[in-house]
């Protein structure tokens, strides 16, 4: 093995501008790659983590998974009645705190209770239909980014005043309301309250910050004129990947309709999943087209040294030798434009990581990237295969000459 070594490094030593250029091309091939990966996935991840951290992991609302049963149809399995009018039941979840302190015995995570509510807002002539949503600031700030999301205020501002309301920036601004804003805000129950702004949040999400306000517990509880309402259970999981395993159990346990945050963005998830198919076709084009520099320049020196394999074939040189001579050339080729390429991609990964950017939504922000060994080792893994199907090829076919032919010139 030391002599086949020793022979192809001559080789490839000797011919040291083609070699270059095919180093070069694996080079770039997997440093490309690398870069193309980390940004797109990066990004993908960063996205996906926004989209999470603004969204609970898990929704457990007073919404059962199957309809109550009618009491005639508990009777009377074999009769059909129409156009009754179904039982009223009591909005809510049943005994809520009985089902948190439940479901906090085994869920790894966060739980907190909330009133979800609609409401008109009313405020210097304007109505708007607005989200409600009651919370415990001691316990929102471990399932939701809502406090580091405050612009003015805090989420114990809202014990501050009787009544106090916090209010997305963008709803604020369509109103003209501004701190200690003084707001009507009139439920569908045909409760009617005054409520006072005590502090604004932007989240980024235009629909949230148009359209929500956040309240104490008692306070949407008023709104909805129940006492002690909890109409929603939210979760932060220790896990994101995990919440629809334990949302599922949590259905069967409960019996009320819990969603994860997959179940919730499936459309948007399967359009990432297509993303990425798209994303390892561009790589894996990428270093197909460096594989082709690679096959070119090891069949141009495979041709040159016809006579070379025509002396170590009459010294006694079997076909599977001259095989691997080739073979290992194309694999140093390989191997030195991986490792140079590894190099070359995570500098080009650190100086897109450097860029800085400003979005009319935000101040300078970095490119988001992500770094990754498994990048670098499947980016690796593909440049050696390729190198090895571009040597292994013309290798066979240098293995097949006839030294006779060849010193006849018949080659």
């Amino acid at each position: 093995m030391t002599l086949v070594l020793s022979m192809a490094w001559t080789h490839v030593r000797h011919r040291a501008r083609q070699t270059l250029v095919a180093v070069a091309g694996v080079m770039t091939g997997v440093g490309f790659s690398v870069m193309m990966a980390a940004m797109m996935e990066g990004s993908q991840d960063d996205f996906i983590k926004t989209l999470v951290d603004a969204l609970p992991h898990i929704s457990i609302t007073d919404e059962l998974r199957e309809p109550t049963r009618q009491p005639a149809d508990a009777l009377y399995a074999a009769a059909e009645f129409h156009g009754l009018t179904p039982d009223v039941r009591r909005p809510g979840i049943k005994n809520p705190m009985a089902t948190i302190a439940s479901l906090r015995s085994w869920v790894p995570g966060a739980l907190t209770p909330s009133v979800q509510s609609k409401a008109v807002l009313r405020f210097a002539g304007r109505n708007l239909t607005t989200s409600i949503i009651g919370i415990d600031p001691r316990t929102e700030a471990e399932v939701s980014n809502l406090a580091t999301h405050m612009k003015q205020g805090t989420l114990n501002s809202l014990y501050r005043e009787s009544n106090a309301l916090l209010l997305g920036d963008r709803l604020a601004n369509k109103i003209g309301a501004r701190i200690n804003s003084n707001i009507t805000l009139a439920s569908a129950n045909g409760a009617t309250m005054n409520a006072t702004v005590v502090g604004l949040f932007h989240t980024g999400f235009r629909a949230t910050d148009e359209t929500t306000g956040f309240v104490l517990l008692k306070t949407a509880q008023i709104l909805e004129r129940q006492t002690g309402i909890i109409n929603e259970i939210r979760i932060r999981t220790s896990d994101p990947m995990q919440a629809r395993l334990i949302s599922e159990r949590i259905g069967e346990q409960t019996g009320y309709k819990s969603i994860s945050w997959q179940e919730a963005q499936e459309d948007l998830l399967s359009a990432i999943t297509l993303r990425n198919v798209l994303m390892y076709t561009i790589v894996g084009a990428i270093l197909l087209v460096a594989s082709f520099g690679t096959y070119n320049i090891i069949s141009t020196i495979t041709h040159e040294k016809t006579r070379d394999i025509a002396i170590l074939k009459s010294l006694g040189f079997g076909n599977g030798t001259i095989r691997r001579i080739f073979i290992v050339e194309a694999l140093l080729v390989g191997l030195v434009g991986s490792a140079l390429g590894c190099v070359l991609g995570y500098l080009m990964t650190r100086g897109l990581a450097s860029l800085e950017f400003k979005t009319p939504f935000s101040d300078y922000n970095h490119l988001p990237v992500l770094y990754s060994a498994s990048h670098y080792l499947l980016a690796s893994a593909v440049a050696l295969a390729s190198s090895f199907i571009a040597g292994y090829f013309p290798a066979r076919g240098a293995a097949r000459l006839h030294p006779v032919d060849i010193i006849r010139g018949a080659t």
